[in-house]
């Protein structure tokens, strides 16, 4: 995949394209993507995604925080993945958020981006103030050349409707076998191994700290995880607390530390990242470490059983 940011494109050939955020570049979004694909390949052209460095929420109000399902990164490298010819990655700014739809069609799409067809998702709407639905649209695509296309819109047996924000409720509600279900892949953070209590190689649950990376994408709610540990492209499964470890500390500060099971390699200042596989409890308070270290044996097994069929 061609990725072509905004202040170095020149001279681009034809393309069917389509725009939007895509974070998470969920199951809907590459059914939206293959239609591209598909009809690129019909007018012998080249298949365009054209998506933004950043929210277009965060650019138009600075107090909005974005919780995102990826980082602009790891955004295109799922977006390599689909087929998809090229990434065009606008930089949405002030001036482009006053364009209307019309404006947005003829100077960014046909004039820059050299746009003859354009998918359209079926919610999707933009230009200034986002009036225009997508009958106007296509009337504004007629009269400068663009043939505007609605995209089917993707569900099945199981999912009526797919979302970036229906993935984000799911995440919320700890609920990540739905997430994951929707994403067509494993939700993950990535972070920093950082100093601890080190109190858990003490009971016999040794725990990598992590610090993550990027504090716009969304951490799942307090509670123990099965997840799966990649480290310098290897993985190890693992079960990870997130909270405020209430059993043997007071400061109400939440952490994310995972236990790495058969591992005792020295990783501290490396970056891991975390995939969450389902949530197995809420976090709670023991009455001591007795209990809590009878509690982490029985989640553990409980963990290593779900992982073993996942």
């Amino acid at each position: 995949m061609n990725v072509v940011y905004q202040n170095s494109i020149s001279n681009l050939p034809a393309c069917v394209a389509t725009v939007g955020i895509f974070d998470g570049v969920h199951a809907g979004h590459r059914y939206l993507i293959d239609q591209v694909k598909k009809h690129a390949l019909q007018k012998n052209v080249e298949s365009v995604v054209i998506t933004f460095a950043k929210h277009p929420r965060s650019v138009l109000n600075e107090s909005f925080k974005p919780e995102l399902l990826n980082t602009l990164d790891e955004k295109i490298a799922l977006l390599s993945t689909t087929g998809i010819d090229t990434c065009i990655v606008l930089e949405f700014n002030k001036e482009i958020s006053n364009l209307t739809a019309q404006e947005f069609l003829q100077s960014i799409l046909k004039k820059k981006y050299n746009v003859q067809s354009l998918f359209v998702g079926h919610d999707h709407r933009f230009g200034h103030n986002r009036t225009d639905g997508f009958p106007e649209y296509m009337k504004y695509g007629a009269e400068i050349g663009i043939e505007v296309i609605e995209a089917k819109r993707f569900s099945t047996s199981e999912f009526e409707y797919i979302s970036s924000s229906k993935i984000r409720e799911h995440i919320h509600n700890g609920d990540l076998i739905s997430a994951n279900k929707l994403l067509n892949y494993n939700y993950s953070i990535k972070g920093t191994v950082v100093n601890g209590f080190k109190l858990g190689r003490k009971i016999g649950f040794p725990t990598a700290n992590i610090m993550p990376d990027n504090f716009s994408k969304i951490i799942p709610p307090q509670g123990v995880y099965a997840v799966r540990i990649i480290i310098d492209d290897s993985k190890f499964n693992g079960m990870m607390n997130i909270g405020t470890r209430p059993t043997i500390d007071t400061s109400l500060k939440t952490s994310l530390e995972v236990n790495i099971f058969d591992f005792d390699q020295d990783i501290y200042s490396k970056t891991v990242e975390v995939e969450f596989i389902q949530k197995i409890r809420s976090e709670k308070k023991f009455n001591g470490i007795d209990q809590l270290i009878v509690q982490l044996v029985k989640d553990k097994t409980m963990v290593q059983e779900i992982l073993s069929h996942s």
